[in-house]
């Protein structure tokens, strides 16, 4: 039996999931450490600018304790493995030290990639580089969520045998198992779409570097009769878009985890044109519900997830190449969405799974 300790911000509800799989794993005795518990009760989330208290469970089905309910270095000291979610909060970072301290190996998973977090010149730039190398320098193993972020740890000295695939995945069956007809008809009802007209879907967070206004632009230049742009979301852009919005933008405010797989599964193309993002979850969920998508080149995902089967990559902020684009998914997006849903097959909770039993199999000796 293999005592491993996770350490992260917060509940996550992508990350509630797979935490439960792992904790049902024959053989793993996961314990989760959370530097706060505020995002279960509810929350004032930046991003989205409204109050979020997410309609899944978080923290049910694995065990787990709040840092402030606990002490760290006893939680450190009763593990094989510590696995840490980053390294951006000196919470993060004295788990490090004391692991180290105690020898306990650790496994690092992060988000970072060339695309999403480019080298910086000058001091700042070197300052960057060696403190990434002080913290790889102290992990046994990483657990690389892409290719671009497999890439990103090999590119600063990491062996590339210590690295693993364990992917960035949603719970798939969740989404498609709530992508009924029926559900779909209904929120179709709903937000007042026309029944024969298409769908461009954005669903996300109205912040700049997600480049919603791009997207409303790009949809702006499509031929008539142009499908109906839905925009799933809420933020500090939304006045400035609802000013750009015409006749056939539907805005349908903020959606909670239990309402998407209807929305995503109603569109025939799901639209991603952030001009930095170091992976872009909503890309999996919408696959996961049978729905092409379109996303720029600086959303990590699309390296692994996205092509000319499944939907389009475009270069980041080129309105008319996201215009070309699409019109082409939206020509064929329903057998782009079929393929784009049989591809999650293999990037799911299993292939997590799999990968962190290698790491931790790695660093056990």
């Amino acid at each position: 039996m293999t005592r491993l300790l996770y350490m992260v911000s917060h509940p996550i509800q992508y990350q509630a999931p797979l935490l439960r799989r792992i904790a049902a794993e024959p053989g793993i005795q996961l314990r989760v450490v959370f530097e706060a518990v505020d995002s279960v009760g509810g929350y004032f989330d930046v991003g989205f600018g409204t109050e979020v208290k997410w309609d899944v469970p978080l923290r049910g089905g694995y065990d787990s304790v709040c840092l402030d309910d606990t002490c760290l270095t006893k939680e450190i000291a009763a593990s094989d493995v510590v696995w840490l979610h980053g390294w951006a909060s000196g919470a993060l970072l004295k788990a490090l030290g004391i692991a180290r301290a105690k020898g306990k190996p650790v496994l690092m998973r992060g988000e970072n990639w060339d695309g999403a977090m480019p080298e910086q010149p000058g001091l700042k730039g070197w300052l960057r580089r060696r403190f990434h190398g002080w913290v790889f320098a102290r992990c046994a193993g990483f657990l690389a969520i892409g290719s671009k972020n497999r890439d990103y740890y090999v590119a600063r000295g990491v062996p590339p045998r210590s690295v693993f695939s364990v992917p960035y995945a949603v719970d798939n069956t969740f989404f498609a198992s709530r992508a009924t007809p029926s559900e779909m008809a209904a929120l179709r009802q709903q937000l007042a779409l026309p029944p024969d007209r298409q769908v461009v879907l954005y669903c996300g967070k109205f912040m700049r570097r997600k480049r919603p206004d791009l997207l409303m632009r790009a949809w702006q230049h499509l031929p008539e009769p142009r499908p109906v742009l839905l925009m799933v979301g809420d933020g500090e852009m939304r006045d400035e878009l609802a000013a750009m919005a015409g006749d056939g933008v539907v805005f349908a405010g903020f959606r909670n985890q239990t309402q998407l797989p209807g929305l995503y599964a109603l569109a025939d193309v799901f639209v991603l044109p952030s001009e930095r993002e170091p992976w872009g979850l909503a890309v999996n969920e919408a696959m996961a519900c049978g729905t092409a998508v379109v996303v720029s080149d600086q959303v990590g995902s699309a390296f692994d997830l996205v092509d000319e089967s499944t939907g389009a990559v475009f270069p980041a902020g080129d309105q008319d190449a996201l215009t070309h684009a699409l019109a082409r998914v939206l020509a064929d997006g329903a057998k782009r969405g079929a393929n784009a849903q049989a591809s999650m097959a293999d990037w799911d909770f299993e292939a997590d799974l799999r990968g962190l039993k290698e790491a931790l199999a790695h660093v056990a000796g």
